[in-house]
């Protein structure tokens, strides 16, 4: 799996004008399924996730999670992060799990997050959705479970 973390005072995604889910303080996490992503792969990125220390201590320094400081999460599905650009200029998405799979790891994801202690909203599945964020830092991280 895929993800690109935002670190957010506030996120909010809306489907046709109705806010469908927001979060803040926390991180906004567009998180995208890859072929022979499952179930485990989806618990190691939430766990990840839910340790890494990236948010101020009182000394300003980043030595923080997210559970830490209790902060939130907003999931959303982006299968944009499997674009392949390596030929031409209009990027390929076959490297993006098939929509079923994608569907079922990113709802995974959300649920793991939840189970593990993080206050999680997500985005709607497959729709045009409209994302808003206060990015803070900024900050921006980006996972691949398949990196090394």
């Amino acid at each position: 799996m895929r993800a690109l973390l935002q670190r957010v005072s506030t996120a909010t995604v809306t489907v046709e004008g109705e806010t469908v889910g927001q979060c803040g303080p926390g991180l906004l996490i567009l998180v995208c399924a890859m072929p022979g992503d499952d179930a485990g792969t989806a618990r190691a990125l939430a766990t990840k996730i839910s340790k890494l220390r990236l948010f101020k201590d009182a000394a300003g320094k980043m030595n923080l999670s997210i559970l830490q400081t209790e902060g939130s999460a907003l999931v959303v599905s982006q299968f944009t992060l499997a674009a392949d650009t390596s030929r031409g200029n209009r990027p390929g998405f076959s490297g993006a799990a098939s929509p079923d799979m994608a569907e079922q790891l990113y709802l995974q994801f959300s649920d793991d997050l939840r189970d593990l202690g993080i206050p999680t909203e997500t985005g709607q599945f497959g729709a045009d959705m409209s994302v808003s964020l206060t990015n803070d830092g900024p900050v921006t991280i980006w996972l691949d479970t398949d990196a090394p």
